[in-house]
């Protein structure tokens, strides 16, 4: 492979479990890794086992009355407050080790690329980028993604871009950073008018000398490939060309696509495989090819997100799939198993085409307008010119 890249992996990651009918079931997980491997995907790659985040490492972005409200839930009863018990967030055994676990993961890859072992690393299990600082927000308990980041800050690293792809504005990671010059946080979501949780306007920008650190893209129900390609394209690159990580996260979220049942972006397996392209390509060009790769949302468990997260996975380890390739089947079998009567893809590919038309300025589509507003939100703050396509 070109660049080295760690994968950190352990099934004892599946016990971020928050029940059998929740839409975030880790049977999403279990089935990418065995269609990465089934693949060819990881062969030769050691994956890395990780341990559970410290308390030090959890409070400089949790509070901590509210880790020991987490550790305490399981047996406190419904009373614990700080949005655990939820429909969204429920309680559930173990709950403050398996989500220690999964911000332990994602400071494990970190570290493997602040201290120069790799340049990429990947913890698909991370993502979880709705927790706040004192509460469990969108099936998320601890946020993996501002944990990560804090570290890399902690130690060393004086400017980190985040680029959240994920059908959900990333929320969280926003917050925890939104008056920090040294964090940009990008997000390309669902317009916050039509999706939970409400927030990623085009004039969230950041705060005090972080004005323009914060950088979001609310897109309208229906966004399809092209035009999705296109707002990335038309604002993303420019931001990060001014702002010039050491190092690139990137959540990837499965979510956007058509069939997820959670949103109403139209994005197909095949345009999902080429963002990650473009943020890999934005990592080399931008950030000196420093890149952390994690996880999120995704809840076509059977459909998407193991085919997404293989090509992520490969794109990552510089061994990009044909979207051709058939799905082997021995892993076909046994998705049947766990799947039930959900009728399961054949090949790699949505049978989509990615290709788009680069951003002219001209407005007469409501992507256009979308790109139009976060353009003229955010790029002036960046002495750039929103009218200028090149930029």
């Amino acid at each position: 492979m070109a660049k080295q890249c760690a994968v950190v992996w352990d099934e004892s990651v599946l016990g971020y479990d928050l029940g059998g009918s929740h839409p975030l079931h880790p049977v999403r997980l279990d089935l990418t890794m065995r269609l990465a491997r089934a693949l060819g995907v990881l062969d030769g790659v050691e994956v890395l086992k990780p341990e559970p985040a410290d308390d030090v490492d959890l409070e400089r972005v949790h509070r901590p009355e509210y880790l020991a409200a987490v550790r305490s839930a399981p047996t406190a009863g419904w009373e614990v407050g700080h949005g655990l018990g939820t429909d969204d967030n429920p309680i559930f055994d173990r709950m403050h080790e398996a989500s220690a676990l999964v911000a332990g993961a994602s400071i494990l890859a970190a570290e493997q690329i602040v201290t120069g072992r790799v340049d990429r690393a990947v913890n698909l299990a991370g993502g979880l980028h709705h927790a706040m600082a004192d509460h469990a927000a969108g099936f998320c308990v601890y946020n993996d993604c501002s944990v990560a980041i804090a570290w890399m800050l902690a130690n060393g690293v004086e400017r980190v871009a985040y680029i959240d792809v994920d059908v959900h504005h990333g929320d969280g990671v926003q917050a925890a950073f939104y008056d920090d010059p040294r964090v940009l946080t990008v997000s390309l979501h669902q317009h916050p008018f039509t999706l939970w949780p409400g927030t990623g306007f085009a004039t969230e920008t950041g705060s005090g000398q972080a004005d323009g650190s914060a950088v979001n893209i609310p897109l309208p129900p229906g966004t399809s490939d092209a035009e999705w390609q296109r707002a990335f394209h038309a604002v993303v690159p420019s931001v990060l060309e001014s702002f010039r990580p050491q190092v690139l996260v990137t959540q990837c979220g499965a979510d956007a696509h058509r069939e997820d049942p959670l949103a109403d972006l139209s994005m197909s397996v095949d345009g999902q495989r080429a963002s990650y392209q473009a943020l890999r390509d934005l990592a080399e060009r931008f950030a000196g090819g420093k890149w952390l790769v994690l996880g999120g949302g995704g809840y076509s468990l059977y459909r998407v997100v193991p085919r997404t997260w293989t090509h992520l996975l490969a794109t990552v380890l510089d061994r990009d799939l044909d979207p051709l390739t058939t799905i082997p089947e021995a892993w076909m079998s046994h998705a049947v198993r766990v799947a039930g009567n959900v009728p399961l893809p054949t090949s790699m590919t949505d049978g989509a085409d990615p290709a788009f038309t680069p951003w002219s300025g001209i407005t007469d589509h409501p992507v256009d307008t979308a790109i139009r507003d976060a353009r003229h939100a955010v790029l002036p703050l960046h002495g750039l010119d929103p009218l200028d396509s090149r930029d």
